[in-house]
């Protein structure tokens, strides 16, 4: 009996087509363009470097007293030398940093960088008036530069509210008694105690620390020691509303 051989076409099985091997390659960017993004991301990382730096200084001057400022460098290099000796708050008489407060910025205490009423009032009278707080006036010796423009007033507001988070009311008053200028060359309330009245800012009187406070804001043109009528009388004036702040409690922050 002849058997019947079966064909094996391949029906009930599957059969599998092998297709042809692809290499799939990532196209490179041409050169101009990996340098563009290459440029790009380095530029990029170089812009957060100064913002970054400034943090790190305004978080170290929070506990380190600043060595110099571009103002006190810039009347050195002028005059071939200044007079700056630093001093902590608890070694100034309590009549200086209220003096400051009072003539400077009377609500200190109360504000969180800047004084809108006083900005308010300032824009009501053309711009003929200022309107810095303390804070803004110690941002602006500290870490910018002097002079009126449009780029240091938005680095200023800017970095005020950092200033103000980062350091207490305290702090901020003791930097700004040891870098202002009180005289031509003259830079804090030690030097200017000495310079004017040839005794320690911790011995200063209600009368003497006024009439330092009355020489801001034109220091180079105004004398505490040998004071005109016009300083005397805004001294007696800041006397006053010094008395004033300390009495009504807006020295409470900085007198704790």
């Amino acid at each position: 009996m002849a058997r019947t051989s079966k064909s094996r076409s391949g029906k009930g099985k599957s059969t599998r087509t092998a297709a042809p091997a692809k290499t799939a390659r990532s196209k490179r960017p041409a050169l101009p363009v990996r340098v563009a993004l290459f440029l790009r991301r380095w530029i990029w990382r170089l812009m957060l470097v100064p913002p970054v730096l400034l943090l790190a200084l305004i978080i170290l001057y929070r506990f380190v007293d600043p060595p110099i400022t571009h103002t006190i460098w810039t009347e050195r290099h002028r005059l071939g030398s200044v007079d700056q000796q630093w001093v902590d708050i608890e070694d100034v008489s309590e009549f200086a940093p209220r003096s400051i407060v009072a003539a400077e910025d009377a609500n200190f205490c109360l504000h969180w960088g800047f004084d809108m009423a006083a900005i308010r009032e300032a824009l009501d009278d053309g711009g003929q008036r200022g309107a810095s707080t303390l804070s803004q006036q110690t941002v602006k010796n500290v870490f910018l530069w002097q002079g009126r423009s449009w780029v240091r007033k938005a680095l200023e507001a800017l970095i005020t509210p950092v200033v103000e988070i980062a350091w207490p009311k305290k702090r901020i008053l003791e930097i700004y008694l040891n870098v202002a200028e009180m005289d031509e060359g003259v830079f804090g309330i030690e030097a200017a105690a000495h310079r004017y009245f040839d005794r320690p800012p911790l011995e200063l009187t209600a009368t003497q620390a006024a009439r330092i406070a009355a020489v801001l804001p034109n220091p180079k043109g105004r004398n505490a020691g040998q004071p005109s009528s016009f300083v005397r009388r805004r001294a007696a004036s800041i006397a006053d509303g010094a008395a004033t702040i300390e009495a009504d409690g807006r020295a409470a922050c900085f007198e704790d």
